[in-house]
This record gives structure tokens, sequence and C-alpha cells, in this order.
């Protein structure tokens, strides 16, 4: 059972390595040194990672959102201009990754795990032995998306959404919701800085929910002051960008003009 926390509403965060706590049971703590910003909730203890992952440390417990493997093969096979068909194993390469440094012992991919359901059939066996590796010693939660409505042919557990309370898990934000983890938007973030445009996949952060952004290689994204994200956000929400390093800024809600 997945341990749940008491209720509280969103306390801030800071942007800090992650550091170990006492093991108390066989599984992996994280590590030191891993960049990553520290947040409260609804009471959950989350840590935004800089790969664009969240990491919950008292279940021990990684999501990631919007992988879209598969995406270079959707788009050859639509006639689509091609992508270097390498996104895949980019992106399985850098989800292992975070799967060693943190050693969680569940995953939940928040939909869109693939680019369209023939995408997921078409994924050449090394990689589907890949997530089974992946997979294997852990529990592995498939959310539906918009992109993969139905089952595919690969190990774990297929849900419309979880709740592991105090927070709940789905693909699309809802209004209203609170404790709510969700993606689809892909949410990106565009700067000013010192005269040049920084522009970022991040976390959007407020007391009722946080958006992750795209996990997936190849996959672009909606800019915060977009109108769905500023009407689903509060407005003392927070922007994570991901990147070298996390750095948390008060989430844009007006285009930044490209120098």
């Amino acid at each position: 059972m997945i341990a749940a926390l008491g209720a509280a509403a969103c306390q801030g965060g800071q942007a800090r390595p992650m550091t170990r706590r006492p093991c108390n049971d066989a599984r992996i703590a994280p590590p030191r040194g891993m960049d990553g910003y520290s947040f409260t909730l609804a009471g959950a203890e989350l840590t935004a990672l800089a790969s664009g992952a969240l990491y919950w440390d008292a279940p021990n417990l990684l999501c990631v959102s919007d992988l879209h493997l598969g995406k270079a093969e959707r788009r050859a096979r639509l006639g689509e201009p091609p992508l270097p068909p390498y996104e895949t194993r980019d992106t399985l390469g850098r989800l292992e990754s975070d799967l060693r440094q943190t050693g969680a012992g569940t995953v939940i991919c928040l939909g869109d795990s693939f680019d369209d359901s023939a995408a997921a059939a078409a994924l050449p066996e090394a990689e589907k032995l890949w997530i089974s590796k992946l997979q294997a010693g852990r529990r592995w939660v498939w959310i539906e998306g918009n992109h993969d409505p139905g089952p595919v042919d690969l190990g774990g557990t297929h849900m419309a959404e979880l709740p592991v309370p105090p927070l709940v898990f789905r693909h699309i934000a809802r209004s209203g919701q609170s404790g709510e983890v969700s993606g689809h938007y892909h949410p990106k973030v565009r700067l000013a800085l010192r005269g040049r445009s920084l522009s970022r996949p991040a976390f959007l952060l407020d007391s009722n929910r946080v958006i992750l952004p795209a996990y997936g290689t190849y996959t672009g994204g909606l800019f915060s002051h977009d109108a769905v994200l500023t009407s689903l956000m509060r407005p003392e929400a927070l922007a994570i960008l991901t990147g070298p390093m996390v750095h948390a800024t008060p989430m844009p809600r007006r285009a930044t003009l490209r120098p």
C-alpha cells in the first residue's frame, strides 16, 4: 500500500540537492547531489527533478508524463517531415538514469506514453525488452492519455487515473481539483534574461496542482501564458524550469517577445 500523508496547502519550496534519509526498508535512498526543487502539495513532500520527472520520497514513487514514445515512427508512417529515429532510446535512457538515481519502486507514466496506439505496436523488440527491464521489480502504472487511450501490449497496470491519497494522478487537469498531478499540456516558459530569450520546459505549481512538463524527446509545448494554463493556475503559481539546473520563478502570464 502506498503511504498517505496528511492534507495541507502548497507551502512553496526550494531548489536544493536531494539528501539521504535513514533507510528503514530495502529500497534505495535518493543519492546526494541530485538537482531538484522540493515543495509540498496537499501535505505530500515532492521534488521536481531537472529531467522533468517528479519524485515522491515517502512512497518511493517516480512520475513522468508525455513520453510520446514512437513519435519518429508515427511521423514517418503518416508522411510527415521525418525526425531522427532515436527519440525513444533517448527518452528511455533518461528514464533509466532517473530510476537508477532515485531507486524508485513505483513508476507512474502520466498519459500519452506513446505517440499513438500504432506507434506502441511498432515499438522495436529491443525497446520493448528495455521497458520490461525497467519494469522488473517495480510497480508500473500506465495512465491513459488522449494519444494512447487503450491498453498496450506491455507489462504494468493500465488505469484512467490513480488516486494515491492525498494526491490524484491523471493525464489532464480538471478545474476545481486539489492535490492533482497531471501532464498533457507540455508546459514551457520563455524568459527574457539580460537581453536574451530563454525557453525551457517547466513544471507549473500552485496550491491545488502541479502540471508536469513533457518528458519525451522531440515533444513540443504550450507556453505558460496560454489562456488554457493561466485559467487553470492560481495567481501565485510558480514555474519550475527544467534543464541543466532547476530554477523556480513566478509563472509568466504574458508573452515575452523574442529579442
